[in-house]
């Protein structure tokens, strides 16, 4: 016997985040429907001992939104005016949180009604990556993976070539659900770029990876060039310090020598030693001659000793009498002196 009645019919949603969604309330009223309309949108919570919270109410006239606070201008009604007979509700800027259950309610005395709409809130696929797992070698398994970092299940994912023949590989095997793509026995041919596509029931997204399979890398030559790199190289560093050290040893050397005093080496001959040797020995040789052959050791000039230190240029030698120079340097050297004889006017000796 009710005359109120809700009109639309759909009861699921499912839209992506961030889009735009109308959850349908439209009614239609009788002529024995005479009290006043309300219509209104509540949020019933998935725990049942939680109570309904209201989104949005127009009654008398007038819209109220205020018990819904934080949704205020993200949540509204479809229309300006509810009474029209459309008390549809718009829900902006779709968040994952708005995933719920929804009831919208129309009062008319002594006609109610009311009716309640899924919505689920799905996110698209995003932030998808592709990779390479094992060698890339000929005649080895090469495995493709393929997975996005958000998403709202149920995701699924296929994978597809886009360089050369744009066909997968004979021996390849795709799992949908993981995004692994398995090519067994690896050729050259299995080169090149492919494609993975992720999606779910609100988008898709996409990634890209090289395949470069190759031939097998030769270990043992590896190795042997990886040792004798190390083996020369600690060559050189050897040459180098050894380098180090004997620049080291001769300049320490040099620097020794250069200062040190050594005490073995005899100090240089004096102007009285010489002289004194010199005088030596002409007294020996005077002693053996006889008074007739001394005239040429008489002559001899005392500043003609042959000594070291007396050697000058002509013009700074000077000429020392023999009768004032020999007493004196004598007795100064500590020589016996020497009496020369010397000879008279008439011939005889003195």
């Amino acid at each position: 016997t009710r005359s109120l009645r809700i009109t639309s019919g759909e009861k699921v949603f499912e839209t992506a985040q961030g889009e735009k969604v109308t959850l349908p309330c439209t009614y239609e009223v009788s002529e024995e429907d005479t009290g006043p309309l309300d219509v209104e949108w509540v949020s019933i919570p998935a725990d049942i001992q939680k109570n309904e919270e209201m989104i949005i109410m127009f009654s008398v006239g007038r819209i109220y939104n205020k018990n819904h606070a934080a949704e205020i201008g993200r949540m509204r009604f479809s229309q300006s005016d509810p009474s029209s007979g459309d008390g549809s509700l718009d829900i902006l800027h779709l968040k994952s949180a708005d995933t719920g259950t929804y009831q919208c309610k129309v009062k008319k005395a002594p006609g109610v009604q009311s009716k309640k709409i899924q919505l689920t809130v799905l996110v698209k696929p995003a932030r998808t990556k592709c990779s390479i797992e094992g060698s890339q070698e000929i005649g080895k398994d090469v495995i493709l993976k393929c997975a996005s970092q958000e998403g709202s299940p149920l995701l699924s994912y296929d994978w597809r070539r886009v360089s050369g023949t744009q066909e997968l590989p004979a021996t390849s095997v795709l799992n949908k659900n993981t995004g692994e793509l398995l090519m067994k026995n690896a050729s050259k041919d299995y080169s090149g770029t492919y494609n993975c596509v992720a999606s779910n029931r609100v988008g898709t997204d996409e990634c890209s990876v090289e395949l470069n399979v190759t031939p097998p890398i030769n270990t043992a030559g590896i190795i042997a060039g990886a040792i004798i790199g190390t083996l020369l190289g600690l060559s050189v560093l050897a040459f180098l310090i050894f380098c180090c050290c004997k620049k080291h040893r001769e300049k320490k050397y040099e620097k020794e020598v250069h200062h040190d005093i050594r005490e073995d080496v005899p100090p240089p001959k004096s102007r009285s030693s010489t002289a004194r040797s010199y005088i030596g020995s002409n007294h020996s040789s005077l002693g053996s001659m006889s008074p007739s052959n001394m005239e040429g050791y008489i002559k001899t000039p005392y500043s003609q000793v042959p000594s070291e230190d007396f050697e000058r240029t002509p013009g700074q030698n000077p000429t020392f009498a023999p009768s004032k120079v020999a007493a004196p340097n004598l007795s100064r050297m500590g020589a016996v002196p020497v009496m020369i004889p010397a000879q008279s006017k008439d011939g005889s000796i003195v």
